[in-house]
């Protein structure tokens, strides 16, 4: 099984915090998952921390057997994206885990103050389609079987996000 995250990060990523940074995480995740969702406030704190050496990525890997939404949630993220609000979808789809029906979402894609006849239209997009079937693909490729998933400077990392918490915590602190 792989160890090495294939590809590497792009432009077609989702990613936050400083661009250049030393430690790059990827994350292959499911909105739906309640693991990756008790790992989002780690995360957070994370790139509150040490954004000035952190960077995060997301990306998709919906777990449509276990998570019946989780495949419409990615693609609500990926149609916010497309107005530029991809990281406010992101963080309203883990804080409402519990209702991501259509509706919902639509709910959603208003409260972050999107244009929702454009919204729905990119729900159904190709492009966003794409989007997750490549992210899940690349996860595939790169020995991804269950969420959360992390790798850290493109190598996997075997632990959950308080542990990896608490390695990037030692490390800053001893540097």
């Amino acid at each position: 099984m792989s160890t090495q995250l294939k590809p590497e990060i792009s432009e077609q990523d989702h990613t936050r915090g400083n661009k250049k940074a030393q430690l790059e995480i990827v994350e292959y995740g499911d909105f739906q998952c309640p693991a990756c969702g008790d790992a989002e406030p780690l995360l957070e704190e994370m790139l509150d921390q040490f954004n000035s050496v952190l960077s995060l990525t997301f990306r998709n890997f919906p777990l449509k057997d276990a998570h019946k939404f989780a495949y419409g949630a990615a693609l609500a993220a990926e149609a916010a994206g497309k107005q530029g609000k991809y990281w406010e979808m992101h963080d309203l789809l883990f804080s409402n885990q519990d209702s991501l029906n259509e509706t919902h979402l639509i709910g959603l894609a208003e409260r972050i103050g999107l244009d929702t006849e454009v919204f729905e239209r990119d729900l159904r997009s190709k492009d966003a389609v794409d989007k997750i079937e490549a992210d899940f693909e690349s996860g595939a490729r790169s020995g991804v079987n269950g969420t959360p998933t992390f790798f850290v400077n493109g190598t996997r990392f075997d632990g959950g996000a308080a542990d990896l918490y608490q390695i990037i915590k030692d490390n800053a602190t001893m540097n």
